[in-house]
């Protein structure tokens, strides 16, 4: 059984005092049915991995495929397990818009990431030109394809789908569009990497998950949990999505 898997997306958001919300997550979830991951900006994720305790996972939210050398400002997956990650994002919408960054990019940062030896949320997705020309599973196709390492396992690999559209807009895909996105990455996984890792492989949704939705959402098929931005901020917010997925 894929155990369900609530992550948190800080993006550029927190500074120290923001950690009081960690430690209230903490203490509302001292022993949750679910996997919990906070990914804080990196200058947080030392500090964050003292004060979670042992339920909350910390996590970083992009890592450079080099192990080391002369890349300024970036950040190693080394040097992420090294500060107490056992996560890492990679491929967000956000970094491949941004940054420039081409599916290969993204999997170059996955092996170097599991090398590592930490587990890997690679997010997929479509714009809204995209999804209203009807080429929605072409593109998570050829993402999933390019994105994802032949090295993966069922327990170091988590795909998010977030609809590009559907980041921070309040905007939400049906739940029939949700499922069929779903449904259609499990199918691919299984294909690929066979039924092992295809059916352990936790499938995450992302993009406007609020407490108002979560429940209807985390009913839908092979939608293992949510990879949630805004909303992971403060600590009643994330803890209202939890307490649906842990009884979903």
């Amino acid at each position: 059984m894929r155990r369900k898997l609530a992550a948190g997306n800080w993006k550029m958001n927190g500074l120290g005092a923001n950690l009081a919300e960690l430690e209230k997550l903490s203490g509302l979830h001292g022993a949750p049915d679910c996997e919990i991951l906070i990914c804080p900006p990196a200058t947080l994720i030392s500090t964050a991995r003292v004060q979670a305790g042992e339920q909350i996972a910390i996590g970083g939210q992009d890592c450079h495929e080099n192990t080391s050398g002369a890349h300024t400002g970036d950040i190693s997956a080394e040097m992420l397990k090294d500060a107490g990650a056992s996560h890492v994002i990679l491929g967000h919408s956000e970094r491949r818009e941004d940054h420039d960054e081409s599916d290969s990019d993204v999997r170059q940062k996955a092996c170097a990431a599991i090398e590592a030896g930490l587990k890997v949320v690679i997010c997929v997705g479509e714009s809204l030109e995209e999804r209203e020309t009807n080429n929605t599973l072409d593109i998570i196709g050829g993402q999933l394809a390019g994105s994802i390492p032949d090295q993966v396992t069922g327990e170091n690999l988590v795909v998010a789908y977030e609809p590009i559209w559907a980041i921070g807009t309040g905007k939400v895909p049906t739940l029939d569009q949700i499922g069929e996105v779903h449904d259609f990455i499990r199918t691919r996984l299984e294909r690929r990497f066979g039924e092992g890792v295809g059916r352990s492989a936790r499938i995450l949704y992302g993009g406007s998950v609020k407490p108002g939705n979560a429940s209807e959402i985390f009913a839908v098929s092979n939608v293992d949990g949510a990879l949630v931005g805004g909303a992971s901020l403060k600590a009643d917010d994330f803890s209202a999505i939890i307490t649906a997925l842990e009884k979903a």
